[in-house]
């Protein structure tokens, strides 16, 4: 659901429940003193060198559910964010949202003027219902240095407070800003990308539809990491028992997509404006990378999404990590997997955005 924290994950998450939640954004485990063993049913679809850190995000008591305990994972991630580095700039803008919105805080990071530059418009994880862009900052740097690019990270406003229409202007507003301003930042404007992950994957893939549709910044890629997609996931489709067990369960998905619609996931009467999955037509999309664990709650969203995208003939890559859940690459950052899944994201954004080396 976010980037690593790892001066959070040493604190009590079991006492702020919805556990496998809050360690998948941190990587977390809880005190050894709250330690009880995971049951081995939850671990046997894992992949082997993932079980010890899905144990960790399984070991103490259940929590409160997400619905009476979104607030304290606000702060839980507010309070554990990592210090930005000091080497690579960053400068905090309130940008103008059309329809007389209340202006959007962005992030802009690395930006340097006089240069031309790939860009990225970021959008952070969270279940639409946490997470923040000043905490997603330091790991935003370290994608910025590592690509040599500049990268918006945005603060759009949380569900329940404010729907899905708020987020998508104020999302659009950073990418339409991002655009204008190419020439300020150092950015070329042929080579920008939309990116994000759990929830902030929904916004960007939400964000590349608005931007099809209103033709004004054309983008040159989405990357979604395990994307949120389909609000019927967990509502009026069930996924099989072993998958959705771990990081992020089909209840916190229908909170999360409730909380974001305004109304109850699943229906007929769920606006398709809001739900990437729901979208009539695909076709005139960027270029796309999706990549989910094949026990993810998502990954059947997922998978359809990429053939959609395909059948419309958007050029797309789709890795499905096997035995791996929710938030794997943040709770097990030196696995092999995770390092696989991390070249193969980079890899991509290299391609697409003509970055050598």
């Amino acid at each position: 659901m976010g980037s690593a924290m790892t001066q959070y994950s040493r604190r009590d998450f079991a006492a702020l429940g919805a556990g496998a939640t809050i360690a998948a954004c941190f990587g977390g485990s809880v005190p050894a003193a709250a330690v009880t063993e995971a049951p081995m049913d939850l671990l046997t679809n894992v992949d082997p060198e993932l079980r010890p850190a899905a144990r960790r995000m399984l070991s103490g008591p259940p929590g409160p559910s997400l619905d009476r305990n979104y607030l304290n994972i606000r702060k839980a991630i507010r309070d554990g964010a990592r210090t930005a580095r000091p080497d690579i700039p960053v400068t905090q803008r309130d940008i103008p949202v059309r329809g007389g919105a209340p202006n959007v805080s962005a992030f802009v990071i690395n930006a340097k003027p006089g240069t031309a530059r790939p860009a990225i418009l970021h959008t952070h994880g969270g279940g639409y219902v946490f997470g923040d862009a000043a905490s997603e900052v330091a790991s935003r740097q370290d994608l910025a240095a590592d690509l040599d690019c500049v990268v918006v990270t945005v603060d759009y406003r949380l569900a329940p407070e404010a729907r899905y229409g708020a987020s998508i202007e104020e999302n659009y507003a950073a990418l339409k800003w991002l655009f204008d301003n190419a020439a300020m930042l150092g950015v070329d404007r042929s080579r920008i990308a939309v990116m994000g992950e759990s929830a902030g994957g929904g916004h960007a893939a939400l964000l590349a539809l608005t931007a099809r549709d209103r033709r004004e910044v054309p983008l040159a890629f989405q990357l979604l990491v395990y994307p949120m997609l389909d609000d019927r996931t967990g509502s009026s489709r069930m996924p099989p028992p072993h998958i959705g067990r771990i990081g992020w369960s089909a209840a916190d998905n229908r909170f999360g997509w409730r909380a974001l619609l305004g109304q109850a996931p699943g229906t007929g009467t769920v606006p398709a404006a809001a739900v990437p999955a729901r979208a009539r037509t695909l076709a005139g999309l960027p270029p796309t990378f999706i990549g989910v664990g094949s026990i993810d709650l998502f990954v059947d969203e997922d998978i359809d999404y990429a053939r959609r995208l395909i059948d419309s003939g958007v050029s797309t890559e789709l890795i499905v990590v096997p035995g791996a859940y929710h938030g794997f690459d943040d709770n097990a950052p030196e696995a092999v997997l995770t390092r696989r899944f991390n070249a193969a994201k980079m890899a991509a954004l290299r391609r697409a955005l003509a970055i050598s080396n």
